[in-house]
């Protein structure tokens, strides 16, 4: 039997260049192979390889570097994950290829709040990935990207005095305007990835 995509669990992760995905993804990963994963990472850009290079050596020992990957989508990053996912599903197959035990692929994309939601055919489970130094009003502008995601993260919390951003006032927001859950990081710590890890286990793997 041909392999496909559908043999493996996919998570997309999402956000604002700088909201903390590329970071938010150095922490998880660790955490998931140490729960005796298999993962897979795909890093989506227009024309680098940048984000793959550096989360191959961040996973180095940990990840094979087979199994870190980039996608260069050639246009906004968005195209590759919502209109066009062929590119990300054809990456998901190689790794499937070498590595057919594969558990969890966890596919990184930037975008604004408009465009970056994942197709469904892509992923099973989607992250969206705010900081608080983006302003207090994110959530509350109601974007896609935060009002339709699986889990709302709002990361860089350590910031929010220094940017003048009211998280109590982010938080009830996010409430407002979601139905689904949301959590709060600070990923130079390690605050709240034990929350994020518990949504994504129990929402893709153990669905």
């Amino acid at each position: 039997m041909s392999l496909t995509h559908r043999d493996v669990a996919t998570v997309g992760i999402g956000g604002p260049v700088g909201s903390g995905k590329t970071s938010l993804v150095t922490e998880l990963v660790p955490e998931l192979v140490e729960r005796d994963l298999d993962v897979g990472v795909i890093a989506n850009d227009i024309l680098t390889q940048e984000d793959a290079d550096a989360l191959r050596e961040r996973f180095a020992g940990i990840v094979p570097e087979d199994l870190v990957a980039g996608v260069e989508t050639g246009a906004c990053p968005h195209t590759g994950i919502r209109e066009d996912p062929s590119m990300n599903l054809t990456q998901i197959d190689a790794f499937l290829a070498d590595h057919p035990d594969l558990d969890l692929v966890l596919i990184e994309s930037g975008g604004d709040n408009l465009a970056a939601t994942f197709n469904p055919e892509l992923a099973d489970y989607s992250l969206y990935v705010i900081s608080v130094a983006e302003g207090e009003d994110i959530p509350r502008k109601r974007g896609p990207g935060v009002v339709d995601c699986d889990l709302l993260v709002i990361n860089k919390t350590d910031l929010a005095p220094h940017v003048g951003a009211d998280l109590d006032v982010m938080k009830a927001d996010a409430e407002s305007v979601r139905e689904g859950p949301f959590v709060t990081t600070n990923c130079k710590t390690g605050d709240g990835v034990e929350s994020v890890l518990e949504h994504v286990t129990e929402g893709v793997l153990f669905a």
